[in-house]
């Protein structure tokens, strides 16, 4: 990438073909791209990923190195994920779980949730905390985006207030795409499973 212009790749979470998630996060680098960024959605339908085992190389684990090389490669990374019983779905978890610090350490990191009820707050929550435990730094404004089937109609937004919160969410992941991050978190220090990753 042009030093100069920040990549942002989102990351989707949501392996269903009509997924909201995805459209949200589309709406997202959308916004990216106008703020002046490259922007790459990385869709986990399209990547063999199996359970993440501590005793199997990455290069041995379907596409996980491919993935993580696309993750290692953008200045801002956004996480979106729809909420499953109170946290995030398993399989940003599972591509979570390939990465390590070479992947998100001091990169800026962007996170959106989606519910088919209430706020999906603690999706968000245990997303921001996977981040800390990663030194990625990650954008205050995010975008949780409830009751999302009469949110979105036909991978659109019906909610004007909510699409503005999101496309916020992009032009934040150019903003602070080369932001100097804090210090590390005590959270990092006790990672030791992202070590050598």
């Amino acid at each position: 990438m042009s030093d100069d212009t920040p990549h942002v790749a989102a990351l989707c979470g949501s392996l269903r073909d009509g997924s909201h998630t995805r459209s949200a996060l589309e709406t997202a680098l959308s916004a990216a791209a106008e703020a002046g960024a490259t922007t790459e959605l990385l869709d986990l339908r399209e990547y063999e990923l199996p359970i993440f085992d501590a005793d199997r190389d990455r290069e041995a684990a379907g596409d996980a190195e491919e993935l993580s090389e696309r993750v290692r490669k953008a200045d801002t990374v956004i996480l979106g994920s729809p909420m499953y019983h109170g946290s995030y779905a398993s399989p940003l978890k599972t591509a979570l779980d390939y990465c390590g610090f070479d992947e998100f350490e001091d990169t800026t990191v962007g996170l959106l949730a989606v519910s088919g009820g209430a706020f999906p707050v603690t999706a968000l929550e245990h997303m921001r905390s996977v981040c800390r435990a990663l030194n990625a730094w990650v954008i205050p404004h995010e975008a949780a985006i409830p009751n999302a089937s009469a949110a979105l109609e036909d991978g659109e937004f019906v909610d004007p207030k909510l699409e503005k919160r999101v496309r916020t969410l992009g032009r934040r992941a150019v903003q602070y795409a080369t932001i100097e991050p804090d210090p590390d978190s005590f959270e990092s220090d006790q990672n030791v499973g992202a070590e050598g990753k």
